[in-house]
């Protein structure tokens, strides 16, 4: 019995998609993408882990956080505090790996972030604070 997506299933389906295919469009329109000797991404460059960390945002903080990562994903309404616009945010890496790390709660912040440092390993928190500070407007 052949099963298909229902449109909320495809709906998301599709916007982590378009928000994977987003991020790799800004890394190959970087420069370091055409360069490093003929690797199109250099595993160890910034713009490796800001793809990598892209599909970890996708699978984990989408949503909450949203497909535009300002704090408006489906699921954002059901939290209070409402999830965090990490286009605005002004914390730094490190607090953004702890936070990543530890979830809201032990930071003194909204129990509804959960903490992930159990399920991901020390190179997809590090991504997902790359592709983070790629998507935030501050310096």
């Amino acid at each position: 019995m052949k099963r298909s997506l229902t449109p909320t299933q495809l709906g998301r389906l599709l916007g982590v998609a378009a928000l994977a295919l987003a991020s790799y469009a800004s890394v190959l329109a970087g420069e370091a993408a055409t360069q490093a000797n003929g690797a199109l991404l250099p595993r160890d460059s910034l713009d490796a882990a800001i793809f990598r960390g892209g599909l970890v945002y996708a699978n984990y903080c989408v949503t909450c956080h949203g497909i535009n990562a300002d704090g408006n994903g489906r699921a954002a309404r059901l939290h209070n505090p409402r999830p965090a616009n990490l286009r605005a945010s002004d914390k730094n890496n490190a607090y953004i790996a702890l936070i990543v790390r530890r979830g809201g709660e032990a930071l003194g912040r909204s129990p509804s972030m959960p903490p992930w440092g159990e399920e991901l390993t020390d190179e997809q928190v590090s991504d997902v604070v790359a592709f983070v500070r790629s998507v935030n407007a501050r310096p």
